[in-house]
């Protein structure tokens, strides 16, 4: 059997990682952000850098740390929040939202701009019977993941990646914008802020349980294999990412004068790729955006349905990713803005959870009593989490605002803290410790 990867296998293995993680979202905010940011584009570019490619690395690394998923990571919990916490992301990340919004995406981006009037409710269903179907067929065999998307997929998304990338960099299209008012005083922590919008932190609590399996596929048994691989495929990823994100920041940073008013990262990128390359522009990011999404889907599909399948071995892999990817096409009929307003507020209550996960994974050595410190940091971070969720729902919460960091949708960051620091400081009887747990 075999125990060693080759370089060849190690940087396909990489490249997985990476287009798992790039999707439509990846590319849309970075060039808006860098447009809003102006001459304050670097440093929220900085800060952008911290939370869209940090926290996803650390995610990574945290599975590698705690040796194993989510239900590894949560087993401090009482075995019900364990494993609500863990349906519960994957459900979201899955059919619920992130996979459909892949298909969506491309039908917005890569597909109606040159169907015209054909556009409707029956070519929006054939097109998602079409993605998911192809997302479906790309995700059944697990072992042959790494040579369908590591070695075949993403090699051409990143070329592509890398023609956008010099163009911006050497003919740039327009001049540096006016910096806006929220990126005038707190450029960083604004930067900061719109990092959590690629949502890849929850991606990586998927994916790499997902790596690990394609590890295992290839004869990895070893634990301390699985984990430094694990380790040099998520370096690999998020310099991938890095790379694209400053590109994309250089776009924003030179789209001044390109268009009046962008609305939003989608209308930015296009306009200012039909400038650098005319009519094949438009090609060219249907393309990108294209890959960029089916790689996702790809990976979402293939990580949801192996939990399914651990969680319920009496349905295979198989039918598990068959009925995602039907739940999927079912939910991508919605259309891209009801998703969004369905969607977010439950990814904003949980988001904090995922990260205070990944944080008290990495300190679990350093806490007296283990059970207890899981509990209240997470428990914590949900409550003023949903807070931050059904404020982002509409729901008027002014009598909160005097709550630090509220009205920045970070309700949860402060108290979580505080409850870390606690569980840090928490001293009990060994006795009781132990029984605690």
């Amino acid at each position: 059997m075999k125990q060693t990867m080759t370089r060849a296998d190690l940087l396909g293995l990489g490249f997985m990682t990476f287009a798992f993680f790039l999707g439509a979202g990846n590319i849309i905010f970075p060039p808006m952000v860098g447009y809003l940011a102006g001459e304050n584009m670097s440093f929220a570019m900085l800060g952008f850098l911290i939370t869209a490619v940090g926290l996803p690395l650390a995610t990574i690394l945290s599975i590698a740390f705690a040796g194993g998923g989510l239900l590894t990571m949560t087993r401090m919990l009482p075995a019900w929040a364990g494993m609500s916490i863990a349906i519960a992301t994957y459900i979201i990340i899955g059919p619920a939202f992130a996979t459909p919004r892949t298909g969506l995406v491309t039908y917005e981006m890569a597909v109606k701009p040159f169907i015209g009037s054909l556009d409707g409710q029956f070519v929006l269903t054939l097109f998602s019977l079409f993605y998911f179907g192809l997302t479906l067929f790309l995700s059944l065999n697990q072992g042959k993941l790494l040579d369908a998307v590591g070695k075949i997929l993403t090699p051409v998304l990143v070329l592509l990646l890398a023609v956008l990338g010099i163009a911006v960099l050497v003919v740039p299209q327009g001049s540096i914008p006016s910096v806006s008012a929220d990126y005038m005083a707190h450029p960083v922590v604004k930067g900061l802020l719109e990092g959590y919008n690629t949502m890849d932190t929850f991606g990586a609590l998927m994916f790499g349980m997902l790596i690990i399996d394609v590890l295992k596929s290839r004869g990895i048994a070893d634990v301390k294999q699985q984990t430094r691989y694990l380790a040099v495929a998520s370096v690999i990823a998020a310099t991938g990412l890095a790379l694209v994100y400053i590109a994309l920041f250089k776009l924003g940073g030179t789209a001044g004068g390109v268009m009046a008013n962008p609305q939003n990262g989608g209308e930015l990128v296009a306009a200012y790729v039909a400038l650098l390359f005319g009519p094949i522009g438009s090609v060219v990011l249907a393309a990108i955006i294209g890959l960029a999404c089916l790689t996702t889907s790809v990976g979402l599909t293939s990580a949801c349905a192996d939990f399914f399948h651990t969680l319920w071995p009496r349905f295979s892999y198989k039918q598990c990713a068959a009925v995602i990817a039907v739940s999927c096409a079912i939910v991508a009929n919605v259309g891209l803005t009801q998703l969004l307003v369905i969607s977010i507020p439950v990814l904003v209550a949980i988001y904090p959870v995922a990260i205070a996960l990944v944080v008290v994974t990495f300190m679990r050595s350093w806490f007296f009593n283990h059970s207890l410190a899981f509990r209240l940091v997470l428990g914590v971070a949900l409550l003023f989490g949903c807070l931050d969720g059904i404020k982002a729902a509409g729901v008027d919460l002014s009598a909160l605002n005097f709550l630090p960091l509220f009205d920045l949708g970070l309700a949860w960051l402060l108290p979580t803290l505080a409850a870390i620091v606690v569980s840090l400081l928490w001293r009990v009887p060994e006795q009781t410790a132990v029984a605690a747990e």
